[in-house]
């Protein structure tokens, strides 16, 4: 493979994950040319332990199997935080990659990752981003929620592999070209980020989801701060797909419409559930039939109990998923403009984070 690859991981207050993450960069059978941690305001250790990293390419200068080492690891430090789109930008500004590969700072790939990736890009000039799926088991195994989410993180995302129009950048590799030919992340956005570029990517080149590039994910692991997430990343998934409508294009999506339409059938049934308590029965009924398949690779991974556990906090993260949407569509009526927060200066030897080319602002 001819491909030089940057790797970005940008980090906000991943002190837990941090270390994971970069051991599987240095472990990747196809070294890369360039390790950039942007850390984007954290207040915990995370620039610490990039930096750790910087002398040899690990903390020990170990050489990853099948390869002459690593690079050191370079820090950009953002300050305050900016979200996530700004710190890719500035991963992009200062990669000298051909191929950006965008790591989350909570994932670790398994070690042939960037190889297939690579593989593919190189196979399809047309093909622009190729990004991969979440491992059917946890980075950290903190308990039956966050078996529930990376299983059905697995789920969703390998039913969906092939050729898509939609591209989630938390293991991602694309082209340097393509952001030299329609700009960056749109930094006014903390999340929906990847819809929003999808939607300007899918025009002009081919996007890939496989099943060869895989991550290890450290997800919640208690019930609330799931469904808080869920629902904050939903007030933006409205907006995100009215946008991809005018475009004609489709996007990947985690739930299929029979399980969001159970859902909504069944929360609009429970007031009536005294007088008529079939109907929200029945709503459940059709909720489980909508994701017999999610529930039995449940059950095939846990054991046959799991699967009702699963199917219980399945139906409230699309319920959280359903109320963040429509407080969305509701916004949509009334829209504001986001304050854009200026950075502070960087402190005495830090590098600081220049624009990405083309980005938007």
């Amino acid at each position: 493979m001819t491909f030089s690859v940057t790797v970005v991981v940008p980090a906000h207050n991943a002190a837990r994950t941090l270390s994971a993450c970069l051991d599987s960069v240095y472990a990747q059978t196809h070294r890369p040319h360039q390790v950039i941690v942007v850390d984007d305001g954290s207040t915990d250790a995370t620039a610490r332990i990039a930096q750790a990293y910087a002398a040899d390419g690990g903390p020990a200068g170990a050489p990853a199997e099948g390869s002459a080492g690593g690079p050191p690891c370079e820090l950009i430090r953002q300050w305050p935080n900016r979200g996530v789109s700004a710190a890719r930008n500035a991963g992009i500004a200062a990669a000298t990659g051909e191929v950006i590969f965008f790591l989350d700072s909570d994932e670790a790939l398994t070690p042939d990752s960037v190889a297939n990736a690579l593989e593919i890009l190189e196979k399809d000039p047309e093909c622009g981003c190729v990004h991969g799926v979440i491992a059917p088991e946890p980075l950290f195994d903190d308990g039956p929620v966050e078996r529930y989410r990376v299983l059905h993180a697995h789920w969703w995302r390998v039913r969906g592999a092939g050729v898509v129009e939609t591209a989630f950048f938390a293991q991602a590799a694309v082209r340097r070209e393509v952001f030299e030919r329609i700009g960056g992340f749109d930094e006014s956005l903390r999340d929906s980020e990847d819809l929003e570029l999808s939607d300007r990517l899918a025009p002009h080149y081919r996007i890939v989801l496989t099943d060869r590039v895989v991550a290890h994910h450290d997800e919640a692991d208690r019930l609330g701060p799931l469904l808080a997430e869920t629902y904050r990343r939903a007030l933006l998934l409205v907006p995100a797909l009215a946008s991809s409508r005018r475009g004609g294009r489709r996007n990947l999506t985690a739930n299929s419409p029979a399980s969001v339409a159970a859902a909504a059938f069944t929360l609009a049934a429970l007031p009536l559930a005294v007088r008529w308590p079939v109907l929200p029965a029945a709503g459940l009924a059709a909720f489980c039939a909508a994701n017999a398949g999610l529930l039995r690779f449940a059950a095939r991974r846990h054991g046959v109990a799991f699967a009702p556990y699963a199917a219980g906090v399945h139906f409230l993260v699309v319920g959280s998923l359903l109320t963040g949407a429509g407080v969305g569509a509701l916004r949509m009526l009334r829209p504001g403009r986001r304050p854009v927060l200026p950075s502070a200066p960087p402190a005495t030897g830090e590098r600081t984070a220049p624009p990405a080319t083309g980005e938007r602002n």
